[in-house]
């Protein structure tokens, strides 16, 4: 019994003094992990947290970049048109973009508090020159992780439409 306990014990040492000589092998190999022990007192960041998204950012003044270069909306929305739009940016939209919660792309609810009707007719109907060229569309770009919005190839009434569908979300 002596015997098999002084081989477990003479096993477990071997175990350790090989275990040792590894990290020799892996210094000689060009190989090491040296960690520092982290100060005591982390220094402060002064990276701006008062930075609003873009998808939040207020820009009522811009129309984009495309064909769109006025829209008027009455005061009574359309409720045909507005269905018509729901059916249209749940069969096209909907795979990227959720009512009410960020997604793959932002939220539409709300987005005629923040952009103009233009802008967004023109962020739908020609998101890869938006994307390109105007400066909200490139921050909505980086802010959702570089995912550009596809192109459908709707036309200006289906985004009419949509746009129509947006004035019902609040």
């Amino acid at each position: 019994m002596k015997t098999i306990q002084k081989g477990i014990g003479l096993l477990f040492v071997i175990a350790l003094i090989s275990c040792g000589g590894k990290d020799k092998e892996k210094k000689e190999e060009g190989f090491s992990v040296q960690r520092k022990k982290a100060p005591t007192e982390q220094p402060v960041e002064t990276t701006s947290t008062n930075e609003v998204k873009a998808s939040e950012r207020v820009d009522m003044t811009t129309k984009g970049v495309g064909p769109i270069k006025s829209v008027e909306l009455p005061d009574e929305i359309d409720q045909t048109m507005a269905a018509n739009g729901k059916e249209v940016y749940d069969q096209m939209c909907l795979a990227c973009h959720r009512v009410g919660k960020k997604f793959i792309g932002p939220a539409p609810n709300g987005v005629l508090e923040r952009r103009t009707p233009e802008w967004v007719m023109n962020m739908i109907l020609n998101p890869q020159e938006m994307v390109q060229q105007d400066p909200l569309a490139k921050d909505l770009l980086q802010e959702f992780n570089g995912s550009p919005m596809s192109n459908q190839g709707l036309t200006e009434d289906q985004a009419r439409a949509i746009l129509e569908y947006f004035r019902t979300l609040k």
